[in-house]
């Protein structure tokens, strides 16, 4: 057979569903050998719209999402996407096709080196330089992209190469198993969270990919330990429950606000640093730390590790659970929740033209269903949504913080729903976002994937205008104009909504969520409530 039919099997022993890309030159061999298979192949506008695709669906199934694309500027397009699932540890597989082999050596048309290219944004990058290493070099990548830490996996795929004949089969496709802990480990840390007067949770983005919510919601209920979670681990211990005190990592003064200035333990569960700053949340570095995951803490000043448990995180939480005693005090934080719910209600009824962040929030959360899932691009609305939005299940609301890139949301929603055909989905973007990837509309009409796009409409860069009034008390070169964007759905045989007066918010949402297909809601937003936030809670921190 040819090593492209080879690839193709190796791909579908490794059970890829979709691939999402575009055809180019380079990867003709490969196209073809696609025709005979039952991998889906995901034709998309853009190589960065299938990159987001890839880490998206890679971030909700926990299978690593495929993405590909042509050599030279089709493999460039694809690095801001994959970069985005490396740094958000979202397992994933770029292939690009590359020139052949005999003109790799010197300058020639549309070459660049993508080996090395990728190598720093994944986890594993390699050339295929003969057909018979393909079966080890798929199976490295997508056990490399899928083991924790999940990230991306990079494959170069020459023409020549991808046109040989070989003699060969896919691997026995099988991921490694987790280790247990050690019982020294568990007794050091039931220790010393049985001995703290203030202990607190952070919990990250570890616990929702080791499927550990349901353990974390039972250890903080049983010891009694309220729960914070990063922007990427919301969802992760349902909102009503009483130990939830909301998302860390919207300002400076959080360390207050959360109550860690309080604290004397802090359990990190699942947490990855590049999630939330630790010098934000422990500036004075005299707290007891305590490390859960799957792997050692990564080196920090802010992050001094007294005790780290490692293993996996689900018999971590049980077994320290069996042997810690639980807190005493039962209200000592009850303050910090019952402020952020009042903040979250206190606008519900607001009438104020143009919306208020608070009212489109509180509108969406109440269109949605628990289960339907909200992709949430980079920008201003991204603060609010990750401090106002409740979410009651992890995976419902995704929100990109690691790389943190604009332009994930649309792209972002097609995979979504092709992950989760039975459930709403949502991309929540601002209107500067919007724009980078709005030509996969295109895609998701083609596809007939069903997706509400919430445009927050301020007709500018309004996170990064909030920071420069914050900092300078003046704009600078942050405005633009848009299109007419009822008109631009149109164009694109999707539906056009434009909110002309906030009443018609709530109704329009059900309304474009009832739709069976591409709906875009175009809605002015007051986003003069971002420095009264800025005012009330201290210094934003903008983590694009």
């Amino acid at each position: 057979m040819k090593a492209a039919e080879l690839f193709v099997q190796c791909l579908e022993n490794e059970g890829v569903e979709y691939i999402f890309g575009i055809p180019g030159e380079e990867n003709l061999a490969m196209m073809d050998a696609l025709l005979d298979s039952n991998i889906k192949f995901i034709t998309v506008r853009h190589e960065q719209g299938a990159a987001f695709m890839a880490d998206v669906y890679g971030r909700l199934t926990g299978r690593a999402g495929v993405c590909l694309s042509t050599l030279g500027p089709g493999a460039t397009n694809l690095i801001t996407g994959v970069a985005d699932a490396n740094m958000d540890h979202a397992p994933l597989v770029a292939i690009a096709g590359q020139a052949g082999t005999h003109r790799l050596h010197k300058e020639s048309h549309q070459v660049l080196d993508l080996e090395e290219m990728f190598r720093p944004i994944t986890k594993y990058s390699a050339r295929l330089l003969m057909p018979e290493v393909i079966p080890e070099v798929i199976r490295k990548a997508f056990k490399q992209a899928q083991m924790e830490k999940t990230g991306a996996s990079f494959i170069e795929f020459p023409e020549n190469i991808a046109d040989m004949e070989v003699d060969a089969e896919p691997l026995w496709s099988k991921n490694p198993v987790t280790p247990a802990p050690t019982q020294d480990r568990i007794d050091a840390a039931a220790e010393a969270i049985s001995k703290a007067k203030h202990p607190i949770i952070l919990a990250g983005h570890g616990v929702v990919r080791a499927g550990a919510s349901e353990q974390l919601a039972e250890f903080a209920a049983q010891l009694n330990i309220p729960v914070t979670n990063t922007f990427m681990a919301k969802g992760v211990v349902p909102f009503r429950h009483p130990t939830n005190l909301g998302s860390a990592g919207l300002q400076a003064k959080d360390y207050v606000g959360i109550g860690f200035d309080k604290a004397d333990v802090i359990i990190c569960v699942g947490y990855d640093l590049v999630e939330y700053h630790p010098y934000l949340w422990h500036p004075t570095k005299d707290r007891f730390i305590i490390h859960i995951d799957f792997q050692p803490a990564e080196v920090d000043a802010h992050y001094g590790v007294k005790i780290g448990v490692v293993g996996d995180i689900k018999q971590s939480l049980q077994r320290i659970t069996e042997q810690a005693t639980a807190q005493q005090e039962t209200e000592k934080l009850r303050p910090l929740r019952d402020a952020l719910i009042k903040d979250m209600n206190e606008h519900a009824a607001s009438q104020a033209f143009p919306v208020q962040p608070q009212k489109l929030i509180w509108d969406l959360r109440t269109a949605m269903a628990l289960e339907d899932i909200a992709i949430c691009d980079v920008g201003a609305h991204k603060m609010w949504m990750a401090r106002m939005f409740r979410c009651e299940q992890p995976n419902t609301c995704i929100i990109s913080n690691g790389f943190a890139s604009m332009g994930i949301a649309v792209p972002g929603a097609v995979a979504a729903k092709l992950a989760y055909p039975e459930k709403k989905v949502v991309a929540v973007t601002g209107d500067a976002g919007f724009l980078m990837n709005s030509q996969e509309i295109e895609t998701a009409i083609r596809l007939n994937t069903p997706i509400v796009i919430l445009v927050w409409n301020d007709g500018g860069y309004g996170l990064i205008e909030w920071k420069q009034m914050s900092q300078y008390g003046r704009k600078s070169h942050v405005d633009f104009n848009n299109p007419d964007l009822v008109k631009y759905a149109e164009s694109f045989g999707a539906k056009g909504y434009r909110i002309e007066k906030t009443e018609d918010l709530l109704p329009t949402l059900k309304q474009a969520l009832a739709d069976n297909t591409v709906s875009i809601i175009d809605c002015p937003v007051d986003y003069s409530e971002n420095l009264k936030l800025t005012a009330k809670l201290g210094e934003t921190v903008i983590q694009l």
